[in-house]
């Protein structure tokens, strides 16, 4: 199986056209250097859209670790921030502040050509509307060797690596049919095979069951779950189904544009994905600046006011309603 070609950190040219020097700012000033880096690493992440004389900021100072082979739920509600960081783990999006790294690339300081390389090689992508991801007018078997032949792949490796995709996804007779002439599930299948194409090591998938019934929803996720354990591939969802979010190992959640809780379960077996779960704990966050998120139904219940005093008291974090406080002493 062929290899594909990684951009080794040491290499890519920073502003100057000096070769590591983003790689040596990665040091600097405490900051987490590429050999202890997880995969998937975004501190203080912020990006604002520019709407006519508006500024929309979607990413509020975001932080996220993904380590090599995990797979992970992102869920949050609409407007939350979740598909812009999608946007921007793809490669479609730029951030405007912050660092964020996925493997040896840097999203925020990337060349054209490295966007490129990124896109083509580092990453594959499944949209939740079948129709995004395939040509109508492909077969199954020309619409996953499509991004090979834009990769440079000879034909006889592009034919191959066709096959041996749809028969993983349970599609080896159906190769040669149109989209047209498949189902839904099977339209979705034929996605993910065309995402790993070229053998990236992260998968992302937005909403990948949104669209497809629960039985055929399953189906999907028990591949995603055996892509993940026989090849490693890392994989992030971006979901609103209670089945993915409630049986992944993590699940964060994103409000306001920052990452707010963390649920973490213990899964059964190699059932990374769609499987039972027991164990179950949630965390709230603290990202590297100190801030943390108190869940809303926790300051409807207590009936927290605009400020808080924070203090230690046996070995304990508190927070001290200032303003219940000064009405009592009223």
């Amino acid at each position: 199986m062929q290899e594909n070609p990684r951009p080794a950190g040491s290499s890519r040219p920073d502003s100057a056209g000096q070769p590591g020097a983003s790689d040596a700012s990665d040091t600097a000033g405490g900051s987490t250097g590429p050999a202890d880096r997880p995969y998937i690493y975004a501190n203080d992440v912020f990006k604002i859209f520019k709407v006519a004389d508006l500024e929309v900021v979607a990413l509020r100072g975001l932080d996220l670790k993904v380590e090599k082979g995990e797979i992970v739920a992102i869920i949050g509600s609409s407007g939350s921030g979740k598909s812009t960081l999608l946007n921007i783990l793809a490669g479609y999006d730029t951030p405007s502040a912050g660092t964020i790294y996925v493997g040896d690339y840097d999203m925020l300081n990337m060349t054209s050509k490295e966007v490129v390389e990124y896109r083509r090689n580092e990453v594959g992508f499944v949209w939740q509307q079948t129709a995004r991801n395939l040509f109508p007018y492909l077969s199954a078997i020309e619409n996953v060797e499509l991004p090979m032949m834009l990769a440079g792949r000879g034909s006889a490796h592009r034919r191959k690596r066709a096959t041996d995709l749809l028969a993983l996804v349970g599609l080896g007779g159906r190769m040669n049919h149109k989209p047209e002439h498949l189902s839904g599930g099977e339209q979705q299948r034929v996605a993910i095979a065309v995402a790993l194409a070229n053998e990236p090591p992260l998968l992302l998938a937005d909403e990948p069951t949104g669209e497809l019934d629960d039985e055929t929803g399953a189906e999907i996720l028990e591949l995603l779950n055996h892509l993940n354990v026989d090849t490693g591939t890392t994989i992030v969802v971006v979901t609103h189904d209670p089945a993915i979010s409630a049986s992944v190992g993590r699940a964060i959640a994103i409000r306001d544009g920052k990452t707010s809780t963390e649920i973490r379960r213990v899964v059964e077996g190699q059932q990374q994905i769609g499987g039972e779960a027991v164990g179950v704990e949630e965390f709230l966050l603290v990202d590297t600046s100190g801030r943390v998120q108190i869940p809303r139904e926790m300051i409807d219940e207590l009936n927290l006011g605009e400020r808080l005093r924070v203090e230690i008291v046996d070995g304990r974090v508190t927070l001290r309603d200032i303003d219940a406080d000064d009405a009592e002493k009223k």
